[in-house]
């Protein structure tokens, strides 16, 4: 059978923390640089698809490609390590500091790839173009609207940034519930449009966005990016990755081997013997 049940999956989620957390800084970093940049790919392609169709909901039927392809070629993005690894911390497997060495680089390269991808693709936008103007608007809702509102703004978007990675950390371990290719990309299509649908805040995909519309000219600083959207939306991201899928799936599927029934002991062993006579 191509499906895999949950306590296996959450088992998977462990290992996977662990083998995530021992990998090189070189993997680290490529493989988030190549995440960074395919959710660019997913967004603009998400963007497209609503300026052609001024129906939002196609641009987020279409956007989960991104992260497809960032799962089956096994990439590293920080936002699906947020539930992972910290299982292994939990279990033992790892350390506090190998939690954070695999956070860190990966982030440092879903930046990387995001800001890359910006950058190439800014250059291929007329200044007066729809794309254009979409991204700098974007930009602008996603810092300087946050902003505006101020302590009821850095509310909002810390809520929306830990219910997208709730979102999508539950497509990081849908993909696990499958052997078969055709069933991982169903599967884990679904978590995604739903939070991209919503106009939830991920920190990857915001990456690529705020620096774009910066680059086309939305009137946002680089401190608008950090204080009312990078900074709050990861530690939501954490938050809602954390919390909601990596612990919450941990607490009720995990066999706890504390819990099996104990092994007789030779007392134990003599003591039957002896009601049986």
């Amino acid at each position: 059978m191509s499906y895999v049940k949950p306590d296996v999956v959450v088992e998977n989620m462990v290992q996977a923390g662990a083998t995530k957390a021992k990998l090189p800084v070189k993997d680290l970093l490529v493989r988030g640089f190549l995440s960074g940049a395919l959710l660019g790919f997913a967004t603009t392609l998400a963007l497209t698809a609503t300026i052609q169709t001024r129906a939002s909901i196609v641009g987020a039927v279409i956007f989960p490609v991104g992260f497809v392809m960032i799962v089956l070629l096994g990439l590293e993005l920080v936002t699906g390590n947020f539930a992972v690894v910290p299982l292994a911390v939990v279990e033992g497997k790892i350390g506090v500091r190998d939690l954070l060495y695999n956070w860190g680089w990966v982030f440092a390269g879903n930046l990387l790839g995001g800001i890359f991808y910006a950058l190439l693709f800014t250059l291929t936008l007329p200044a007066d173009s729809e794309m254009a103007k979409q991204i700098a608007a974007l930009s602008e809702a996603k810092t300087l609207g946050y902003g505006k509102l101020g302590v009821q703004g850095m509310t909002v978007v810390f809520t929306k940034a830990i219910l997208c990675n709730w979102m999508v950390t539950l497509g990081v371990v849908m993909a696990l519930t499958s052997h078969g290719t055709i069933g991982k990309i169903a599967a884990m299509w679904l978590p995604i449009l739903t939070f991209f649908a919503q106009g939830f805040e991920h920190s990857v995909v915001n990456m690529f966005v705020i620096p774009a519309g910066m680059l086309v000219g939305a009137g946002v600083r680089f401190s608008d990016w950090w204080l009312w959207n990078q900074i709050p939306v990861t530690i939501g991201n954490v938050v809602g990755g954390l919390v909601f899928t990596g612990l919450a799936l941990h607490m009720t599927h995990r066999k706890v081997l504390a819990q099996a029934e104990p092994s007789p002991t030779p007392a134990m062993l003599a003591r039957e013997t002896a009601l049986e006579r």
